[in-house]
């Protein structure tokens, strides 16, 4: 558990005039804990739970198969087990909330993640609390990163663009997109991450699709890589995507990832403490519409223990970026019917500025591979 977690949450919780602030969510009983509970993403009905008050040490609530694994790994002294089956979770929940002496408190819990019918229970079992939605205090606490994340994704960041960038560069015509997704799991876990999300290999014709994984498909010359993933360490994440080409590119996809790398930096630039998110959105734009295609609709977004996170430097809202916050930045082409080419990169803010975190793979000019 990160004291200085810890600590900021219950600031907000007094900020906010609560009695209490409860996680249910996997990203938010991490963030609270310091430990993903193995199963709770796996499956919904195994509802672990962090309750935070903001004059006294955390309570969770952990289900009985998983509780000597949480009681060594969470650093939480006050734990309550339920038995799988046979109890209900909300009711453990409820009775440690009776305990606290906050049967008639303030309480602010995650209603984007739990469940109506949980809900209902806690309703019926807690008459007198007072219920509001606390999802948007964590999703704010978790935009200014502490000296620990900050560590933690520095080196996750470097050794998730490696896996990317020695995968890629073992390509060779013949080999399926399914070997490199093999070949690059293997370096992900070499290098040091413990799990990953959202492996994306498209090569050819594929590369023009957003998001899809890889398969039998076999490298040809002339043919566009796009690798992306998701390392994940301690439950956070870092998102690095590469593009290669197997030979010769094109003049046209030369002059198109040049303007995606120009982009890349002309962002970096403008990120910095009390920039407007819109404005460096505006200033991407300006930029990347000389190429006269349609850009998604943000260029950057926040990362954490979630893929994508506030804040978004894109077309909707219009946050300030501060010292602390982490993030990715992506410009990105999809042609229909052609190929797509994408460029993604982890940063840090710094007191001074931009800092790129994903600094192994040179990718500056288009990866010529095989």
């Amino acid at each position: 558990m990160d004291q200085e977690i810890f600590a900021r949450l219950k600031q907000r919780i007094a900020d906010q005039g609560l009695d209490a602030l409860i996680a249910i969510s996997p990203e938010n009983v991490t963030y609270v804990s310091g430990f993903v509970v193995p199963s709770q993403s796996l499956m919904r009905w195994r509802h672990a739970i962090c309750i935070v008050t903001c004059d006294g040490q955390p309570t969770m609530v952990a289900i009985d198969m998983e509780a000597s694994t949480v009681k060594a790994h969470a650093g939480i002294d006050d734990l309550r087990i339920y038995r799988e089956f046979s109890d209900d979770p909300m009711e453990k929940l409820a009775e440690a909330l009776t305990d606290l002496d906050l049967a008639r408190g303030n309480l602010a819990i995650e209603m984007e993640y739990l469940p109506a019918k949980d809900f209902a229970t806690l309703q019926r079992l807690l008459p007198d609390a007072r219920w509001s939605a606390g999802d948007a205090i964590f999703n704010k606490a978790r935009q200014i990163k502490t000296a620990g994340e900050l560590s933690l994704l520095r080196s996750l960041s470097k050794l998730t663009d490696k896996a990317i960038g020695d995968t890629l560069m073992g390509a060779k015509p013949g080999i399926s997109e399914l070997e490199l997704a093999g070949r690059l799991l293997t370096d992900l876990f070499a290098g040091g991450a413990e799990n990953y999300k959202l492996m994306i290999i498209a090569s050819g014709e594929r590369s023009q699709f957003p998001n899809v994984g890889p398969t039998e498909r076999k490298l040809q010359k002339g043919d566009l890589i796009r690798m992306e993933i998701f390392g994940q360490k301690n439950g956070y994440l870092a998102g690095v995507c590469r593009t290669a080409v197997v030979g010769q590119a094109t003049s046209e996809q030369q002059k198109i990832w040049a303007n995606l790398i120009e982009c890349k930096y002309l962002v970096m630039d403008l990120i910095k403490p009390g920039a407007r998110c819109k404005e460096i959105y505006q200033s991407f734009l300006a930029k990347f519409n000389e190429l006269g295609f349609d850009p998604i609709s943000f260029v950057a977004h926040g990362i954490g223990l979630h893929l994508h996170e506030e804040p978004y430097m894109g077309r909707y809202g219009d946050e300030i970026v501060e010292a602390g916050m982490v993030g990715a930045f992506e410009p990105l082409v999809y042609i229909t019917g052609r190929f797509g080419m994408q460029n993604k990169d982890m940063f840090c803010v710094s007191q001074k500025g931009c800092e790129l975190l994903s600094d192994y793979t040179p990718a500056d000019t288009l990866l010529r591979v095989g």
